[in-house]
Formats: C-alpha cells, sequence, structure tokens
C-alpha cells in the first residue's frame, strides 16, 4: 500500500463495509483518546492539522485523474471532522482535571452529531462537499465537525443548567 493510501483510507479501515464513513470516525475515537490522554486539547488539534494536510495532499493523489473526488474509502476526513468534534470534550476534561472518558455523554454526542451533520450536509458542509476536489472532500467534515463541537458544547451547557 502507497503512503497516499494508507493516509487516505486510515491505514485501510476505509475498505470495511458497510458504512466506510462510520468506521472512519470509529477509529478516531481511540486514537483521539489517546491523543488527548497523551497531550490534551493542545495535541489533539496539531494532529488535526497534521492529519487535514496530510489528508488533502493523500485524497488528491488517490483521486488524481478519476471521475469520483469522494470515494467511501479515503475516510481519513472522518478522523479530522471527529477529532474537532471531540474538542469541547478534551477542552473540559483538561479544564476539570478528568480523565477523558469521564466525560463520557460528550464523546457519545460528538459521534452522533458529526455522523449526523457528515449525513446529512446542512449549509456549509454542503457547499464544501459541492466542490467536488480534495479540499471539499476535507472540508466538509471540519465543517461538520465544527457543527458537533458547537452541538456538545450546548448539549453539556444545557445539561448542566438542567441538572448541575
Amino acid at each position: 500500500m502507497k503512503i497516499s493510501q494508507l493516509i487516505a483510507t486510515v491505514a485501510g479501515v476505509g475498505y470495511l463495509r458497510p458504512a466506510p464513513g462510520t468506521w472512519g470516525s470509529l477509529a478516531a475515537l481511540p486514537l483521539g483518546y489517546g491523543l488527548i490522554v497523551w497531550g490534551g486539547w493542545p495535541l489533539l488539534v496539531g494532529m488535526a492539522v497534521v492529519a487535514f494536510v496530510a489528508g488533502t495532499w493523500a485524497t488528491g493523489v488517490e483521486t488524481r485523474g478519476k471521475a469520483n473526488h469522494d470515494p467511501s474509502e479515503i475516510v481519513i476526513d472522518e478522523v479530522v471532522g471527529q477529532w474537532i468534534a471531540l474538542l469541547p470534550v478534551a477542552y473540559g476534561a483538561g479544564m476539570m482535571g478528568v480523565a477523558p472518558e469521564r466525560l463520557w455523554p460528550g464523546w457519545v454526542a460528538a459521534f452522533v452529531l458529526f455522523r449526523l451533520f457528515d449525513i446529512t450536509k446542512p449549509w456549509i458542509v454542503g457547499w464544501a462537499d459541492r466542490r467536488d476536489d480534495a479540499m471539499g472532500v476535507m472540508l466538509d467534515d471540519v465543517f461538520a465537525g465544527a457543527l458537533a463541537a458547537l452541538g456538545v458544547i450546548v448539549s453539556g451547557a444545557a445539561y448542566h443548567m438542567v441538572f448541575m
């Protein structure tokens, strides 16, 4: 497997069926957990940036000359988007000085909301997806992750206002 294919498919996770995008998002969770435990939210941000740059390059290489600019086996974009969705959880765990798994409802919300926005492609997510190029492949998941992160923040705030 060439390096661009390894990056784009997240070491072959993108070949899992059915729903490779969901598998890519699921693979992002333990990877993100490890980053959060090892270096907190700053490491998660840094690695999301590295994965975005590497993913944009790898997606461009893997789709060059092909009609389909967003084949289902490319899931590095899901990893980046899922990590963005997890940022409020990582930040909250660091701010409160607790283990990230203690904020498990945030993990669930980040996953569900990211998948929802990635699949339905509302507003700016759909705009990015319609670019039909490697940057669009990556950006639609960045925007879906940002919307999911906002949803995590709002749902966490609502929970704390009602139950705390």
